[in-house]
């Protein structure tokens, strides 16, 4: 398969993509960080001599490098079967001190990229074959889960994308493109850090990526336009 991968540089990203690899699926890896994805090819050729993994390094709040994205797409891959849009920020920080830039570069990464990246890609989705959209969220934006002070802006932008999944579900039903949203909860990240400092999660970021590289897989069979949460504590 054509798997797409965002955020791949570190935790959950990168586990996911090695993964992949290591199924021998053709794997992109998108993210800022290219020592991060320098290191993800370097763990995928150890692993897989024979993997196929491409880096991008990008910025997806930047349209000339979606467009980029979706150049190498086209080049690379007839088609793209699977998109994991898993690329996130986070600030931790009190409601009344979060200034106006913080809030939209939070919303820029975790919703608008998501939202403009899916719209590119879309013609390389579906058609004869199903194509699967999963979009990674966490059970902070998940209505009636705990909440917790200092995350309003990364928790709100995950709910954006929790319910974005069950509208691009039945918007794109007719284009054989089946859409989910996993909704995580703690994993053992540099994220999980950034929101929980001294937390320690009871599930690792390689455990997690076990469960998502199944379910992007195979999870389209099952499900479409599903908010599943895949968690055991929050945090």
């Amino acid at each position: 398969m054509n798997i797409i991968v965002t955020g791949a540089s570190r935790g959950i990203g990168f586990e996911t993509a090695l993964l992949l690899c290591q199924q021998g699926h053709h794997v992109i890896a998108v993210a800022r960080n290219g020592m991060g994805l320098e290191k993800l090819q370097l763990a995928a050729r150890s692993s897989n001599s024979d993997s196929r993994l491409m880096i991008l390094s990008g910025d997806l709040t930047s349209e000339k490098d979606i467009q980029e994205l979706v150049y190498h797409s086209k080049a690379l891959n007839s088609r793209i079967d699977i998109l994991i849009n898993n690329a996130a920020t986070i600030i931790n920080k009190p409601f009344e001190k979060i200034t106006l830039d913080e809030l939209r570069k939070v919303y820029e990464i975790n919703v608008f990229a998501v939202f403009r990246l899916t719209q590119a890609l879309l013609p390389l989705m579906g058609g004869v074959d199903v194509s699967h959209i999963v979009n990674i969220s966490s059970m902070g934006g998940v209505q009636g889960s705990t909440k917790f002070p200092g995350l309003s802006a990364y928790s709100s932008s995950k709910a954006a994308i929790s319910v974005l999944s069950e509208l691009l579900a039945e918007e794109l039903s007719d284009r054989n493109i089946k859409v989910n949203c996993l909704a995580l909860g703690a994993a053992q990240t540099e994220m999980l850090a950034q929101a929980f400092p001294g937390y320690k999660a009871p599930v690792s970021a390689g455990e997690i990526a076990q469960w998502i590289t199944w379910f992007a897989v195979n999870g389209h069979h099952y499900f479409n336009g599903k908010i599943l949460p895949v968690s055991l504590s929050t945090p």
